[in-house]
């Protein structure tokens, strides 16, 4: 079976791209990461891509006049190279509209957080701010807002009264590395649907 396609993009030290590739490579996912895209020279996870042999790209935002056209060169690079999902990993940029018009349904995010709570930056502070007791991840396909798009996973943690930002985002990170994989091996079992602002979970061997 042919398997499917991801590009990654990201800006930083790429640690949920890692439990992509690695959930790739064990068979996890019936697909494999062919693309690394950054938008910082210097990254980390683009270090690691190329380190695993994958094509590494990086493109520079003020070599363009505006950011639709920054955007509009990623995504000509990713059309070019047959991509099915693009996963987005620690990308500090947001998509201008016309990139996710070309892509809609086709664009996942993992996000610090129990969306539609505390989306944007610093999810962990706003948790730890408002002093609710349980936050987490959550998986979502991206749209035109921030954090706003269709939710396909999440997993909940418990918020200790003693929790910095630090230890909350470790004990968060953890169920990023365990649902972001799980989302992708379900879209590419074909058992994602996007109905409205909801995504249906299809059962096993049902992707009709």
């Amino acid at each position: 079976m042919k398997k499917g396609r991801i590009a990654v993009l990201l800006s930083g030290r790429g640690s949920n791209f890692r439990a992509l590739y690695k959930a790739t490579k064990e068979g996890k996912i019936p697909a494999e990461i062919v693309l690394v895209i950054t938008d910082k020279k210097n990254a980390l996870g683009a270090a690691s891509a190329r380190e695993y042999g994958i094509e590494t790209l990086y493109f520079r935002r003020k070599d363009y006049p505006d950011r639709v056209l920054f955007d509009m060169a990623i995504a000509d690079a990713i059309e070019k190279r047959n991509i099915d999902l693009i996963c987005l990993a620690g990308y500090m940029r947001i998509l201008s509209p016309e990139f996710i018009k070309r892509f809609r349904g086709r664009i996942m995010n993992i996000h610090p957080a129990l969306l539609p709570c505390f989306p944007g930056l610093h999810a962990q502070k706003q948790a730890l701010d408002y002093g609710v007791r349980f936050s987490g991840a959550t998986v979502h396909f991206v749209d035109e807002g921030v954090d706003s798009g269709p939710i396909i996973l999440q997993s909940v943690v418990p918020v200790y009264q003693d929790d910095t930002e630090e230890t909350l985002a470790e004990r968060i990170l953890k169920e990023e590395h365990r649902i972001y994989p799980e989302a992708v091996k379900l879209f590419f079992e074909g058992r994602l649907e996007i109905k409205g602002k909801k995504v249906i979970i299809k059962n096993e061997g049902d992707s009709s």
